[in-house]
């Protein structure tokens, strides 16, 4: 890849039509084909350079495949993966090898993702080894200078993961995504396995490395306060499709799809001094479809107080809705009116 540093707001990672169906197997005693789960099904995104990105939605919409198919752990069944301009989405070992010290990832589970064979010098210094990045100093006085840029001691480079607690293994695993000096990372729900006193530090350091370092984030979570709190724009994916993208602003304030209002409502809300809150909880019928098997049309009629025919038979393209600002997309026939104010509940 070219050496030069992407400039702030250039687009740095983009999806085109991004897809990932898994297989589905049954059948004895040949384990043929009888479906496939839809996991990711159709999405566009752009990742800008040196800023965040929040990508939000209930467990199983698809949002950890998302940030996997991005990093290229997982091989995508359609679509394109661009970084800075270069196809990269079925790029082999050779093609990819410059492409991964620029995008890494943080992993959920803090506890899974760290060797415990391993002491906290070798999981960080792993990849500047398998890079052969020998940087001034040595890997050593390097791994010891991203503890202490994470708020961990130096000193904790002959330790093993299980000295550590949850929001310290979890700093360990951003010391590893930095390691190579990432020009994007992908955080995966990275605050979700952690108690709520701890979640507040780390959010705060990514935040600081981000400002500081120019680092672009694709934060995955369905903890809507955390990401309204670290992104610039978000997106909203439902069941494997992404129904609204737009300004932090846009997105919290004046939301257009149906679905993106009952996330908001359920955000606790402080009540007032006579005990009522601004805004009515919105509480959805039914339980999400099965991914092996999703509604026609729009995946979120099945659920929505606005569903009409049309809802059925056609499926509502990512687009700009009367009354929204550029850039504010909704995928709805029939969105909400941008505002979050009281409404009765469905």
């Amino acid at each position: 890849m070219d050496e030069k540093s992407p400039r702030v707001g250039e687009p740095l990672l983009v999806a085109e039509n991004l897809t990932k169906h898994f297989p589905v197997r049954g059948g004895f005693p040949i384990r043929r084909t009888v479906g496939a789960v839809q996991a990711v099904d159709g999405i566009d995104l752009t990742v800008r350079a040196g800023e965040s990105f929040g990508l939000v939605g209930e467990s199983g919409c698809g949002k950890s495949t998302t940030g996997r198919l991005l990093t290229r752990l997982l091989e995508p069944s359609a679509g394109r993966i661009l970084y800075r301009g270069e196809d990269i989405t079925h790029a082999g070992r050779r093609q990819l090898a410059p492409v991964r010290s620029e995008i890494q990832m943080i992993f959920q589970d803090p506890y899974a993702s760290l060797n415990p064979r391993q002491t906290v010098g070798r999981i960080v210094s792993g990849p500047m080894e398998i890079h052969g990045i020998e940087p001034p100093g040595g890997r050593e006085a390097r791994v010891r200078e991203l503890l202490e840029t994470v708020g961990l001691n130096p000193e904790h480079y002959n330790r093993f993961p299980h000295e550590f607690s949850g929001g310290q293994r979890q700093r360990i695993g951003v010391a590893r995504a930095l390691a190579l000096g990432p020009k994007v990372v992908v955080a995966d729900e990275p605050v979700s396995a952690l108690d709520v006193s701890i979640q507040a530090q780390v959010v705060n350091l990514l935040q600081q490395l981000q400002r500081e370092l120019g680092i672009a984030f694709l934060f995955i979570a369905h903890d809507l306060a955390v990401v309204r709190h670290v992104s610039h724009r978000v997106a909203v994916m439902y069941l494997g499709r992404i129904v609204e993208t737009g300004s932090r602003e846009d997105i919290y304030r004046r939301p257009r799809h149906p679905y993106t209002h009952a996330l908001l409502s359920a955000v606790p809300e402080a009540a007032d001094a006579d005990g009522t809150t601004r805004r009515e909880r919105i509480r959805l019928t039914g339980d999400v479809p099965s991914p092996v098997a999703p509604p026609s049309g729009c995946r979120f009629r099945t659920r929505c107080w606005k569903a009409r025919d049309r809802c059925a038979t056609e499926a509502p393209a990512l687009a700009r809705a009367d009354g929204s600002g550029e850039g504010h997309l909704s995928a709805c026939h029939f969105p909400e009116p941008p505002t979050t104010a009281a409404r009765p509940e469905a």
